[in-house]
């Protein structure tokens, strides 16, 4: 009998709220105040999900309180603490830091791993040191080459709270997040872990968004999905984190016991950057995930879509979502309720998975309303679908006891999570 995976409370942290009772409020209402136009250098003004500077100073103190830290071996804090990517990473840990010292309570430090997700969190620290060398000739004395390794938060978060079991960097572009919490489930149902920190986080740097609009995929307004008006993302930034653990939670007063119920993944490997057109891929990975939860597309209640506005995933998506939802010659509406929440966050790249998984994990532990779809409402014969609205959260909304969260990202990286409320009361 395989290991269950239990999820804790997400830690979170984006340009829609600093914890995840923000994020919840700003999806049920559908405040879209966190895009807010920025002038990116060499790009122009674009809406942007940048996070502001209320943070902190950053990782900036030794944790004496995390056994494996010691004088010799603490975090980098002068060139890479002040980071943007580790000041945000650091602020969606410390939210977790109490299920993290429960399982350190259980387990010893080696039986706990880490699993992180990024497309890009090394340019920050990148263009830092190249602006540093143009104006003075040289780099930083205190800059080192791994400061910008895909792989680098990972000594924060293993330093931070001393735990030294199996780490690893995921990087499947904006299903990192997700992918993240797929190999934590497996450490732990692999034996190698008891609990597992899972999660993603990236920023908008200079670098990330003028690649992005290179490909033309950024959207000059707020993004809309799925409209026959939508023009392209907007970019976002984030951090999310969830620990797993193989054991159900003994007393979780505040919500409901949330397990990760089944996961798929495919890779359809089309084309570095548009998904198939004919959806395969994405049906595939939900496919998956049903079989692997024991499932019936008929029992999922609610779906956190990829939705990200750009012309080709947004049509291929709808496809799919009638393949797996849908029988042959039905309408769109036989499907459930499903929302993009990217409107809200903006599309964060690797934090997009973990941090949708959590926005599923609130709206199945707080059961107060499903994540309104924010978009012009004119739809596109090409890319129906059935949208949640404020209305369907009134009097008598009841709660989903299952949802799913799709991640269709470049390369053909495809994730579906399905999650579900144990103790439906």
């Amino acid at each position: 009998m395989r290991k269950r995976i239990f999820l804790s409370p997400p830690a979170l942290v984006c340009c829609a709220g600093k914890d995840r009772n923000e994020l919840y409020g700003a999806c049920l209402e559908g405040r879209q105040g966190g895009l807010a136009i920025h002038d990116m250098p060499g790009c122009g003004k674009f809406p942007v999900g940048l996070i502001d500077d209320c943070l902190g100073a950053g990782y900036c103190r030794e944790d004496t309180s995390a056994p494996s830290v010691s004088k010799e071996t603490s975090f980098p804090l002068a060139y890479a603490g002040a980071t943007k990517i580790i000041r945000i990473v650091d602020a969606a840990l410390e939210q977790l830091r109490p299920a993290v010292e429960k399982a350190l309570s259980k387990y010893s430090p080696d039986r706990i791993g880490i699993c992180f997700g990024s497309c890009d969190n090394g340019s920050e620290n990148s263009l830092m040191a190249q602006n540093a060398l143009l104006e003075k000739n040289a780099f930083p004395e205190d800059y080192r080459l791994r400061y910008q390794i895909p792989s680098f938060p990972l000594e924060l978060i293993s330093r931070k709270f001393g735990v030294s079991g199996p780490a690893f960097t995921v990087s499947t572009a904006c299903a990192s997040g997700a992918s993240a919490i797929v190999r934590g489930a497996e450490l732990i149902r692999a034996g190698f872990c008891d609990a597992v920190i899972v999660g993603g986080a990236d920023i908008v740097s200079p670098t990330v968004f003028a690649g992005f609009l290179a490909l033309e995929a950024v959207s000059d307004s707020l993004t809309n999905p799925f409209s026959k008006n939508r023009k392209g993302l907007n970019l976002g930034e984030g951090a999310a984190f969830f620990l797993l653990d193989s054991s159900a939670p003994t007393q979780q007063a505040e919500t409901s016991c949330i397990e990760l119920l089944g996961a798929g993944e495919s890779a359809d490997a089309h084309h570095m950057t548009a998904p198939d057109s004919d959806g395969e891929g994405a049906v595939k990975a939900m496919k998956s995930a049903l079989l692997d939860a024991k499932l019936d597309s008929a029992q999922i209640g609610y779906i956190n879509l990829h939705g990200t506005g750009t012309e080709l995933n947004d049509k291929t998506e709808a496809l799919a979502m009638k393949k797996v939802f849908a029988p042959p010659h039905a309408p769109y509406a036989a499907l459930p309720p499903v929302s993009s929440t990217k409107p809200i966050m903006g599309h964060t790249l690797g934090a997009a998975g973990a941090l949708e998984a959590a926005v599923c994990w609130m709206v199945l532990a707080e059961k107060r309303g499903l994540p309104v779809h924010c978009w012009d409402g004119v739809a596109d014969e090409e890319a129906p679908f059935f949208p949640v609205t404020p209305a369907m959260n009134g009097s008598g909304f009841k709660a989903p006891s299952v949802c799913m969260s799709n991640s269709f990202a470049f390369g053909g990286c495809n994730v579906s999570l399905i999650l579900g409320r144990v103790h439906n009361d």
